[in-house]
């Protein structure tokens, strides 16, 4: 499949992307800032991977070459790029990143103008490259520092500290540094755990969002007695939460539980962003404070971009990125890691308690299935036009019947139909029988990987 996906670029490096492709990159990205203002500067910024010095360079020499002014933050975790964004307002913002990936791959965060970048740009980049007609010029590059400020932004931030233990999984990732020592200097006990920067991830996998990928932490909270643990991604911008006794919180506890705390009493009226892969689950919890939920598509700029328009209050996605309206629509995995603390140290019962006592409901786990290169669409077509129930065609098909519902959709990063599926009472099977009776042949597939996957849980 094509590196350039619905929300950033991504793809193993050398064979998929090197430095001659980021040196097209920075030239195809200046040649569209240039339509946006005479003169523009990008910030820069990359992660830990051994292959993003060489990348990161290619992308500012590009971008240089068009006569942008570039300002280079060198290796920073994405939230620090997004602070410096908000501080600095730049035309464009480029962070050299691959996110949860494994350490082979890497890629590109973008932005074009202030709102996060849209599929029609992502084309435009993709098309401006493959034309290679670019503007010329002679654009400056400098350093550009916003470390120190960015910690002191993040502590200004926190309502409490002092005195709770917690685990810190930085997975030797971009926040291994900063993390730890703003917790410390808020008075937090932190347990450190592979906060070590190591681009190459040599103990997990930069992904935590997978129960497996965290056995450490898990095992690190019950020893320690800690009221929490935390688990960022590769480059900081998504967080995976352990409660008390050790468990993995599902995406949907986790977004239940920082929108709880983010609402707080004051939640009437308030507008929250909600993966369309959450359950329902989520949607009682923030209705129960009075607030609004709202269904939006998979991916951080889908999210943040209504997070934006709508001026809502908190966005989560199942994946561990969470938005707020103090970020500009943004996510930060220390930032969550601090409203995580606020609530620990504030709510006078064990986070374990808390989870115990949400919603919930039946829900399968993600089921993928390959599908021919120009099939996907047209199956999602026939599920969507023979459904029985309230259908939403916001990404692939979504169909709400009066007792769950169900998801098919086509994965942005590889040739696979998804599907998700919730019962309010019984199993999700029946809910996957019911959308998947117009593909008779899809429905067996589907069944057959449901059993097979409930079978391992």
């Amino acid at each position: 499949m094509s590196v350039y996906k619905a929300c950033d670029i991504r793809g193993r490096y050398p064979g998929e992307l090197d430095e001659g492709f980021y040196g097209l990159l920075g030239r195809a990205i200046g040649t569209l800032l240039h339509e946006m203002a005479e003169c523009p500067r990008v910030i820069v910024g990359g992660d830990l991977r051994p292959s993003t010095v060489g990348l990161q360079a290619a992308l500012i020499e590009g971008l240089s070459a068009t006569g942008c002014s570039v300002c280079d933050l060198g290796r920073v975790p994405t939230p620090v790029a997004y602070f410096a964004a908000r501080r600095f307002h730049p035309v464009g913002l480029a962070i050299v990143t691959a996110s949860h990936n494994p350490p082979e791959y890497n890629g590109l965060k973008l932005r074009l103008g202030p709102m996060p970048i849209t599929l029609e740009q992502m084309a435009r980049v993709e098309e401006t490259v493959s034309e290679g007609k670019f503007a010329d010029g002679h654009g400056g590059v400098a350093p550009l520092s916003v470390a120190d400020e960015y910690l002191a932004w993040a502590c200004g931030s926190a309502k409490a500290a002092g005195g709770l233990k917690l685990v810190l999984d930085c997975g030797n990732g971009g926040f291994s540094e900063l993390a730890p020592h703003a917790l410390r200097w808020l008075g937090y006990d932190v347990v450190p755990l592979f906060c070590e920067p190591d681009g190459t991830y040599p103990n997990r996998s930069p992904n935590p969002s997978i129960p497996e990928n965290v056995d450490a932490l898990r095992q690190a909270v019950r020893e320690t007695g800690a009221a929490f643990g935390a688990a960022l991604d590769g480059d900081g911008d998504r967080v995976a939460i352990v409660d008390n006794q050790g468990r993995s919180l599902t995406g949907d506890q986790a977004i239940i539980l920082l929108a709880q705390h983010v609402l707080g009493a004051q939640g009437a009226g308030e507008e929250v962003v909600c993966d369309i892969k959450c359950s329902r689950a989520v949607l009682d919890a923030v209705e129960a404070r009075g607030s609004r939920a709202v269904l939006e598509r998979s991916g951080h700029a889908f999210i943040k971009t209504r997070m934006i328009e709508d001026d809502a209050r908190f966005g989560g996605e199942l994946s561990g990125h969470f938005f707020y309206r103090e970020l500009a629509g943004g996510d930060d995995g220390l930032y969550s890691i601090l409203r995580v603390a606020e609530l620990a140290q504030s709510c006078g019962e064990p986070i374990s308690e808390l989870v115990d006592a949400m919603p919930r409901y039946a829900t399968s786990p993600d089921v993928r299935i390959p599908y021919g290169a120009a099939d996907g669409p047209a199956r999602l077509d026939q599920i969507a036009s023979a459904a029985d129930g309230q259908v939403l065609r916001l990404d692939g098909v979504r169909v709400a019947y009066a007792d769950g519902w169900g998801l098919a959709r086509c994965s942005v990063t590889e040739p696979l139909l998804t599907f998700r599926f919730e019962a309010y009472a019984g199993a999700p099977r029946a809910i996957a029988e019911r959308l998947l009776a117009p593909v008779p042949d899809l429905r067996e597939a589907v069944l057959a990987r449901l059993d097979r996957l409930e079978g391992t849980h």
